[in-house]
């Protein structure tokens, strides 16, 4: 595994990830750095090593901060989070798409006065919201199939948690899923 991909995972103070999507991670140097400076516990380490002339100190896969980072109840609205909240599908339509074929919506068109807050954006594919162009949903047929709503973070989280990151090194899956149910051995 290069250098380069030795990101530890971070979590809180409650071993819960601070982020889930995007995955909270550090590049293996912040990791080390705040170890040193004891801001953070080591959980669990790679097999890698660095060294110095003096030292020779293993990369570190997971840390949890020693202070715990009280997460914002009201998220940031941003583009990113209206589509994580609508889990990355067209409220219209309900097909799936890559982020770059997503955009969002006013349910009440700005040209009738409709606003840019939580209550009135949701999730669109470029197909249904060009067909909805500057209409009302009961003007065109097209509803969203869920009421746009402001999400608290754990919303967000929870919804983050369904789209798992390409890689997950194994010392990192018991901190992601600590909810999850076991199965019986």
């Amino acid at each position: 595994m290069p250098l380069e991909s030795c990101h530890a995972l971070v979590l809180n103070a409650d071993y819960r990830p601070l982020s889930y999507f995007p995955l909270s991670l550090w590049p293996w140097q912040d990791a080390l750095k705040a170890a040193f400076l004891d801001r953070v516990d080591i959980v669990s380490e790679y097999d890698r090593v660095v060294r110095s002339p003096s030292i020779e100190v293993r990369l570190p896969s997971v840390v949890a901060l020693r202070q715990y980072v009280p997460l914002s109840r009201r998220p940031a609205f941003t583009r990113f989070n209206v589509f994580l909240r609508d889990r990355f599908s067209c409220q219209y339509c309900g097909s799936n798409r890559a982020v770059e074929d997503l955009t969002f919506d006013h349910v009440v068109p700005r040209s009738r006065g409709g606003r840019t807050v939580w209550t009135n954006v949701i999730t669109a594919c470029t197909t249904c919201n060009l067909e909805k162009a500057d209409r009302l949903p009961r003007e065109c047929g097209l509803y969203p199939r869920q009421a746009p709503f402001p999400p608290t973070t754990h919303q967000l989280h929870e919804a983050g948690r369904a789209f798992p990151p390409r890689y997950l090194h194994e010392s990192w899956r018991d901190y992601l899923y600590w909810d999850s149910e076991l199965e019986p051995s």
